[in-house]
C-alpha cells in the first residue's frame, strides 16, 4: 500500500481521484470504482502498489502491437483492478477483483528495479503494462517505466483509454506506445456494457495522439452489441479523420465469456464488414485477431509488398529497413528500432 498520486483533498475527509476519467468522489473509508484505491482519513491510497498478480514474457504481437519492434519480446506485468465493468471481460478474475479486506489483495511483491532486471535478463525490448487496466495501478507503472526508459527499454500500455490528461502527462515522457480498446462507437453500448462514456474514451485517444505516443486501436466485435454498420463505420471514420490513416486498427473476434455467455461467437461475415469499413475509410493497416487465416500481414501502402509477415504471434518476415519498405523505400508508420 502506498499514498496515491493525482487526487484532491476535499471537505469532510473526502477525496476526488484524478487518475481516470470517472474522477471518483470517495468518502472516508470507501473505494473508487476500480476498488483498489481507498480513502483513509482524507488520504487516497493504492492498495496494489508493487503487488504483481501476473508476469510473463509475451511476443509483442500478442498485445497486439504490430508496428512496434515486430518479432520482439515484451515483459508483461499486471496488478489487480480495473475502472471498467465490461460484461465480456476476458480477465475478470484479476481485472474485476473485488475484496473488502485489503489483506486479501492478491499478488506478490516485485519492486520496479527487479521488474526491469527481469525484462532485460529475458531479452525483452519493452515492458507492457497489461492484462488488467494499468491506469488503476499507475504509481507502480510510472516508477517501473521511468527505470525501464533509463535502461533503454520501451514502455507500453494495453488500456481501455480512460486515463486523465493529468496522469497521462506524468507518464507520457517515458510511455512510447499503447494499444487502446475502442470498444464500440455508441454511448449506450459504453454505458450499458462497459460502465463508461464514449466521449471520454475518444478524448483520451486524442490526448495520446497529441502527445506523440504511438497508438494502435483494438475493437472486439460482439454480435448484436457493436457490430452494426453505424458503429463500425463510425470507428473507421474516427481513426481516419482524427488519428490518421496510418493508425493500425485490430478487429478481434468475440467468444462467449464472463457475463456474455449467451452471445454467440462473432460470425466471420461481421469481421468482413469491419474490414470493409476500414478499407472504405482509407485505413492502411487493418488486422484481424482471434481468427484463423485472418488478415495479419503488414503491407506497404505504396507498392503492396509485405513488409511484415506473420503467422499467429510468430513473425515470419521483416522487410523494413530504417523505417522504410525494403522493396520501394517508402516510409512505413511505426517504431521499428
Amino acid at each position: 500500500m502506498s499514498t496515491a498520486l493525482v487526487f484532491e483533498q476535499l471537505a469532510d475527509q473526502s477525496v476526488r481521484c484524478g487518475l481516470c476519467r470517472h474522477r471518483c468522489l470517495i468518502a472516508n473509508g470507501k473505494r473508487g470504482i476500480c476498488r483498489v484505491r481507498e480513502n483513509r482519513e482524507g488520504l487516497l491510497f493504492s492498495l496494489v502498489d508493487g503487488l504483481v498478480v501476473a508476469e510473463q514474457i509475451d511476443p509483442i504481437e500478442k498485445k497486439p502491437l504490430f508496428h512496434l519492434l515486430p518479432g520482439s519480446s515484451s515483459y508483461s506485468l499486471a496488478a489487480v483492478g480495473c475502472n471498467f465493468r465490461c460484461l465480456y471481460c476476458q480477465n475478470a478474475n484479476i481485472a474485476q477483483y473485488d475484496a473488502h479486506d485489503t489483506s486479501a489483495m492478491p499478488g506478490h511483491k516485485l519492486p520496479p528495479a527487479e521488474a526491469v532486471r527481469r525484462a532485460l535478463a529475458g531479452g525483452c525490448r519493452s515492458i507492457a503494462y497489461t492484462y488488467t487496466e494499468p491506469t488503476v495501478w499507475f504509481e507502480y507503472a510510472l516508477a517501473t517505466a521511468n527505470l525501464a526508459a533509463e535502461k533503454g527499454l520501451y514502455n507500453l500500455f494495453v488500456t481501455n483509454g480512460y486515463i486523465t490528461p493529468e496522469a497521462l502527462g506524468m507518464i507520457a515522457p517515458v510511455l512510447h506506445a499503447a494499444n487502446i480498446d475502442l470498444k464500440g462507437f455508441s454511448d449506450d453500448f459504453y454505458r450499458r456494457v462497459c460502465g463508461a462514456r464514449l466521449t471520454e474514451v475518444l478524448d483520451c485517444i486524442r490526448d495520446y495522439r497529441r502527445r506523440g505516443i504511438w497508438i494502435e486501436l483494438t475493437t472486439l466485435i460482439i454480435p448484436g452489441e457493436n457490430d452494426d454498420d453505424e458503429q463500425l463505420n463510425g470507428i473507421a471514420r474516427f481513426i481516419a479523420d482524427e488519428l490518421g490513416p496510418d493508425t493500425p486498427w485490430h478487429i478481434s473476434r468475440f467468444f462467449p465469456c464472463h457475463r456474455m455467455l449467451d452471445h454467440p461467437p462473432t460470425p466471420l461475415a461481421s469481421l468482413e464488414r469491419a474490414l470493409e469499413a476500414g478499407d472504405r475509410a482509407g485505413l492502411r493497416y487493418v488486422y484481424e485477431g482471434n481468427v484463423a487465416a485472418g488478415r495479419e500481414q503488414t503491407p506497404c501502402p505504396h507498392c503492396g509488398a509485405v513488409v511484415v509477415g506473420r503467422s499467429g504471434y510468430t513473425v515470419t518476415r521483416i522487410n523494413v529497413k530504417d523505417g522504410s519498405c525494403g522493396s520501394c523505400g517508402k516510409a512505413i508508420a511505426g517504431i521499428w528500432g
